[in-house]
């Protein structure tokens, strides 16, 4: 299996490459153990100066993949190739140097005070690069400075006490619908301003589980309240998780 994902990983890379306005190409440069995961897919972060080919184009690229998906408002390509899935992504590599060059406002560049776009770059393995402008962005993420951090934590903070009065009400008016809306979007501003505190840049959701419990800084008693956050029986009901959610809050903002 590892000969496999190599195989395609050069195979994809060299397709990518052949482009002349594709500047470098990533990957997270999955494991043969990964293979098994319900999770895995071979990802590709391709930046680009210029335009890209077409979707159809790009389809016929890869050799005519099975079941090809093409979004045109993110840029992304999702199909399968010798029955493993591939997950490609574009992005303009301007958009990166215009982050760094704007005071890294993370709002102003992607549209999100989230850090996931930058965690891919800065985890990424570079499988292709024909110029240095990715690198020198690399260069600049690693001394991010202070202001860039507190943003982040303020902006989520902030989302973080919406989404507790949300849930407060919603609580109070058994509404299990706005309830757990608001739950969720209490848990992941939560989990987005913890990342802040560590600075550290935020991986996917789906890593998120075993990374957040990584973060050297957590409150006093997070991870007993956050699982009772996480249950999905009634054993902890909506008033009770809001209290939680309360504790939660205090000991996050009391964070130094």
């Amino acid at each position: 299996m590892l000969r496999k994902i190599e195989f395609l990983t050069e195979r994809i890379t060299a397709v990518l490459a052949s482009w002349p306005s594709v500047d470098s190409v990533l990957s997270m440069n999955p494991s043969e153990t990964d293979a098994i995961d319900p999770y895995f897919a071979l990802v590709f972060d391709v930046y680009y100066d210029g335009e890209i080919p077409s979707s159809d184009e790009r389809q016929a690229m890869y050799d005519n993949p099975g079941a090809f998906e093409s979004s045109a408002v993110v840029e992304k390509d999702r199909f399968f190739l010798d029955g493993l899935p591939i997950r490609i992504e574009f992005k303009k590599v301007k958009i990166l140097e215009d982050f760094v060059r704007n005071g890294y406002d993370a709002r102003w560049a992607f549209g999100t005070v989230g850090t996931y776009v930058i965690y891919r770059v800065v985890n990424g393995k570079i499988l292709f690069k024909r110029t240095d402008r990715l690198e020198r962005v690399l260069a600049a993420l690693k001394n991010c400075p202070d202001a860039f951090w507190l943003r982040i934590r303020e902006a989520q903070q902030s989302k973080m006490e919406h989404c507790l009065s949300d849930l407060g009400g919603a609580a109070m008016k058994d509404d299990r619908y706005f309830y757990f809306i608001s739950l969720a979007g209490f848990m992941r501003a939560c989990v987005s301003a913890l990342f802040a505190i560590n600075r550290r840049f935020e991986p996917s959701d789906r890593q998120m589980a075993d990374s957040l419990a990584e973060l050297p800084v957590l409150p006093e008693d997070f991870s007993g309240r956050w699982s009772n956050l996480l249950r999905t029986d009634d054993s902890v009901y909506p008033q009770k998780r809001y209290q939680i959610a309360q504790l939660i809050t205090r000991d996050v903002l009391a964070l130094e």
